[in-house]
């Protein structure tokens, strides 16, 4: 009964204009063009740099490192100024239009690099990705943000997440089937430059189309404080006594380790492990073979055991993927099928992680009665980003260390063993890890309670 009166109270704090499917449509299409971005530069950069710049693999791996660092403290900031931002479009919706066009040109520059020495080389790396990296900030903190304040209703919330989660299936699928043979057919740097140009267009038209069929709700009429700026110490405070928030930006760290590695040092693995880079387009279709089977169900069971639950099963599944690939490292058949029962473990990332993570501003404000959203999705953002920074890190390091050098037809023993290091045996550690994490997150049973709370407590 106390459910029920729960579900009555909370309905009541939603507003009656939430969004219906074609804004959450228009939402998830501006994923597409985000996740264009963050795939190419995360599946391919690090190949591109090694093996057609001709950078040296160990600095590659410290560029990774560094610039993600240096990403996710503009993450903190760029969170903050979210809040701090007034103006008739909202506090999200303004962001997403200023900075479509910057992104589109800064990923063409970021693939071109251009013939100018090795010093010239790795200055020039270094001053692209550093720009590319403050312009996707710009951008993606802002679509992560928007997605609290389209609604609060946990369902809505969800079903914005799958939607998201669709585009995001779509645009990854897409880069990593397509770009390697796209790129391949050109031929060095104009074929990386020219697919580079048609993720800059695509996140110039979807970022426009996000803006215009948009609205948010949330931080006009349901959180009074978002009038006021809250001091950046008491933010942080509040932020740093979260202990769900701090358990998912765990997470987030060790998830994008774990998906930096199966996209980035996957071309290694089909390239000198398989015998055939070709097969990277194959092995990335596979690994997200369990996200396009789980969009028929998930919104079901969503509905039925929780966003957490769920999460957590296909977590555990997800561990089995590696010890299957164990069994024979060299056999694209037995890395195939490890594969597909690894990329279970991706459905969290796709699915939920950015509705879990705004469920988190919901229990800091009941606990602490302040509500940050932008701050409580950058600083997820940054564990994001430093974990996709380590992962790369991982690979330029792992790879120097095992003696690789780009544009070999063979390598090393000790290079082909960094590289199944890479692919299997570190991915399976980070999968145990994460699962853990997951076990540990259980705002689920408490999010209808502290809806209903914060309810009461509006004037």
């Amino acid at each position: 009964m106390l459910a029920e009166e729960q579900k009555v109270v909370i309905s009541k704090s939603i507003s009656a204009e939430a969004p219906g499917h074609k804004e959450m449509l228009n939402y998830g299409l501006g994923f597409f063009g985000v996740i264009l971005v963050w795939t190419l530069v995360g599946t391919f950069l690090t190949f591109y740099y090694t093996d057609v710049a001709g950078i040296s693999a160990g600095v590659v791996g410290t560029l990774m490192l560094v610039a993600r660092l240096f990403d996710g403290v503009t993450d903190i900031g760029m969170g903050t100024l979210v809040d701090r931002t007034k103006s008739k479009h909202g506090k999200a919706r303004p962001w997403i239009l200023w900075m479509g066009i910057p992104l589109g040109i800064s990923i063409i520059l970021l693939f071109s690099v251009p013939d100018i020495g090795g010093t010239g080389k790795i200055i020039y790396a270094y001053i692209t990705y550093i720009l590319l990296i403050l312009v996707y900030t710009a951008v993606s903190i802002p679509y992560k943000t928007l997605l609290g304040l389209m609604s609060q209703e946990p369902n809505k919330r969800s079903m914005l997440n799958i939607y998201t989660g669709i585009f995001t299936m779509l645009s990854t699928l897409l880069i990593t089937v397509l770009a390697q043979p796209v790129a391949s057919a050109i031929g060095g740097t104009a074929g990386w430059t020219s697919v580079a140009v048609f993720c800059g267009i695509a996140i110039t038209v979807t970022s426009f189309l996000a803006f215009r069929s948009t609205k948010e709700r949330v931080g006009v009429s349901a959180a009074e404080q978002a009038k006021k700026d809250i001091p950046l110490k008491i933010a942080l405070k509040a932020l740093f006594t979260n202990k769900y928030w701090l358990i998912i930006t765990v997470y987030c760290v060790i998830a994008y380790t774990l998906n930096a590695l199966l996209a980035g040092a996957g071309l290694y693995y089909t390239t000198y492990i398989l015998g055939n880079a070709a097969y990277f387009s194959l092995i990335g279709m596979l690994l997200f073979l369990p996200t396009i089977i789980g969009f028929f169900f998930i919104p079901k069971l969503v509905k039925k055991f929780g966003k957490r639950n769920i999460a957590l099963f296909v977590s555990v599944l997800g561990i089995f993927g590696p010890l299957v690939k164990m069994i024979d490292p060299f056999s694209l058949y037995v890395f195939s099928v490890g594969t597909v029962i690894q990329g279970f473990g991706l459905l969290p990332i796709i699915m939920f992680l950015y509705a879990m993570i705004n469920d988190t501003a919901e229990y800091g404000e009941w606990k602490f009665g302040i509500r940050t959203q932008g701050l409580v999705n950058s600083a997820a953002s940054f564990g994001m980003k430093v974990g996709a920074g380590l992962g790369g890190a991982l690979i330029g390091w792992l790879l120097a260390f095992g003696g690789y050098a780009g544009g070999l037809e063979v390598q090393t023993s000790s290079a082909v063993s960094m590289i199944l290091v890479l692919n299997i045996y570190i991915p399976l550690i980070l999968a145990v890890l994460q699962t853990v994490l997951m076990w540990m997150y259980k705002l689920d049973k408490q999010y209808p309670q502290i809806l209903a709370d914060l309810n009461e407590r509006k004037p």
